[in-house]
């Protein structure tokens, strides 16, 4: 895998960053590309992959390559390497708009290179595939690396959706096209209104939040390729055109106080919403998801836990010290660190515990205990491993009943494998509970 070599054409920004750090992780050989030299060496370094910024060089010594620069100048860079593609390898763009690419790519690639119009329908944000959605739009004849790519995404739980490019970009003039523009809208209007989002927090509904952080994060994003999504999309004028209508229908219709149509647009857009159910239940679960974390944290002041940054995957171990609707504070022992709550998550024990086996040192201690001899050394190592934090392994190295030993006891010593000298006085304290004497 590690000779699989994947040049990232736009790699040191946005998705195409995204997926440099991704793919490296899985031990693929990456090269990323981009104009800005400084912020590709700065890349290159963070990531542990390589630079260049030519595009055809990189092309020519790729065994795939994916295009994931605006959508603007897709077309001008799938011209530019097409002639410098490796016989035999693959071509993928990631733009959001697939049926001018799709077109291009089947135009101006020789015949020996394949190429699958892909769309990742996830963001920049994204730190691993799991639960993801992605595209592929193939308009030629499937070859022999289309069902590669198909099982990567599938063994890493990505949901593969195949579509022609002209359903795709249909389906992406409502996910993208109307979502982008009805939100911005919104949030254009509140301007407009003159209202602090933050004071309409104290007076509202979990649902309300729920709303606001996802305008909040379509408005966050870069608007010159949201702007792109919204003009390079083919069906875009006439989704935004609908819209238009529907609120002028709507406002139209409030202004006559007219209840009875009112009730009528309203439960005939509720028919076309598809299973309801299914909807509350996700979005109790989504509206479930912000206090629960609030109440571990609520719980865990003066305890020590671990959290996780979202977008860096930094860990920060330590004890929670204060807590505030915004931020919290955590000690860590060396200094206090205060965070935003909405930027971490919390990391379960299973989840730590591989964290301090990957990043914290292994201690080894001995301990060597006299016990009744009718005690049984299989109980009592079980309970070690099952009863002690931190525990990485519990090991009886040696079982003794020599002349330093009374007739009626036996010595028994263990090999405890921890991260902490404190999780060896926990140790100690337990084998003296079952009645043993340390020696």
């Amino acid at each position: 895998m590690s000779n699989m070599k994947i040049g990232i054409i736009g790699g040191t920004r946005g998705l195409g960053k995204t997926l440099a750090s991704l793919l490296k992780r899985e031990g693929y050989d990456i090269t990323i590309t981009g104009r800005d030299q400084s912020i590709g060496n700065s890349v290159n370094k963070d990531l542990g992959v390589s630079y260049s910024n030519n595009n055809k060089k990189t092309a020519s010594s790729s065994d795939i390559v994916i295009i994931a620069v605006p959508i603007a100048t897709t077309a001008t860079v799938i011209k530019e390497v097409a002639n410098s593609m490796k016989p035999g390898s693959l071509l993928l763009d990631v733009t959001s708009v697939k049926t001018e690419s799709a077109k291009l790519m089947n135009n101006v690639l020789n015949d020996d290179v394949e190429f699958i119009p892909t769309h990742p329908v996830f963001g920049p944000r994204t730190s691993n595939l799991n639960g993801q959605v992605v595209v592929l739009t193939p308009v030629q004849e499937k070859g022999k690396w289309y069902p590669k790519v198909a099982k990567f995404l599938k063994n890493h739980k990505v949901r593969v959706i195949e579509s022609t490019p002209e359903e795709h970009d249909n389906m992406m003039a409502v996910v993208q096209v109307l979502t982008h523009f009805s939100y911005i809208s919104t949030a254009s209007a509140i301007k407009k209104l003159g209202i602090n989002i933050k004071d309409t927090r104290k007076f509202a509904s979990p649902i309300y939040n729920l709303m606001v952080d996802m305008i909040s994060r379509i408005v966050s994003q870069n608007p010159f390729l949201t702007y792109s999504i919204q003009l390079e999309n083919e069906n875009g004028e006439k989704v935004r055109q609908t819209f238009a209508e529907s609120v002028l229908e709507l406002k139209e219709i409030l202004t006559n106080h007219d209840e009875e149509k009112f009730v009528e647009v309203a439960i005939e857009a509720t028919k076309n919403m598809d299973d309801i159910q299914s909807a509350l239940g996700r979005s109790d679960k989504a509206i479930d998801s912000q206090s629960y974390e609030i109440t571990i944290l609520k719980n865990s002041i003066g305890n020590e836990i671990a959290l996780q940054h979202i977008s860096s995957e930094e860990v920060h171990i330590g004890k929670l010290k204060e807590l505030n609707p915004d931020f919290l504070t955590l000690d860590t022992g060396k200094n206090e660190k205060r965070l935003k709550i909405t930027n971490i998550r919390i990391l379960d024990d299973d989840e730590l515990f591989r964290w301090k086996l990957k990043n914290k040192s292994i201690k080894t201690h001995s301990i060597s205990c006299i016990f009744p001899k009718t005690s049984d050394e299989e109980i009592i190592e079980n309970t070690i491993k099952k009863s002690i934090d931190n525990i990485i392994d519990v090991e009886i190295t040696d079982i003794y009943t020599g002349h330093q030993i009374t007739d009626d006891s036996i010595s028994m010593t263990f090999k405890i494998k921890s991260f902490d000298k404190t999780t060896i006085m926990s140790v100690e304290n337990l084998l003296k509970g079952f009645g043993g004497i340390i020696r």
